[in-house]
């Protein structure tokens, strides 16, 4: 995958988690809804599996940030907005890694 089609999946990423989390801000119900889903077993599968990709996602970003600061606020608003973070954090690291998949990976360790 070019670096050119990388950025443009994360920007609509972006977009979609953006549309979808501002839908269920307007439209839903957080509490109600909530109760729901946690009450079937495949609810629980599901916040489950998102929480596991939360975590492995929050292990890349913990490799690779320089500040303990931005760290702890990008894993904050990863487990808070999940891969609508995922989606902003990778289309940040594609515009800062100069064109190097090196650095895009593996952050401060590229050198």
């Amino acid at each position: 995958m070019s670096m050119k089609i990388a950025k443009i999946v994360a920007a609509l990423g972006v977009l979609a988690m953006t549309a979808a989390i501002g839908n269920g801000f307007i439209n839903g119900n957080f509490s109600a809804e909530g109760a729901i889903l946690t009450a079937m077993p495949w609810g629980i599968v599901s916040l489950v599996d998102l929480y596991v990709g939360f975590i492995l996602f929050s292990g890349w970003i913990i490799y690779r940030e320089k500040s303990p600061l931005a760290t702890v606020i990008w894993v904050v608003l990863m487990m808070v907005l999940g891969f609508f973070t995922g989606a902003l954090y990778t289309f940040i690291a594609l515009q800062t890694s100069g064109g190097s998949w090196k650095k895009f990976w593996l952050g401060k360790h590229a050198a």
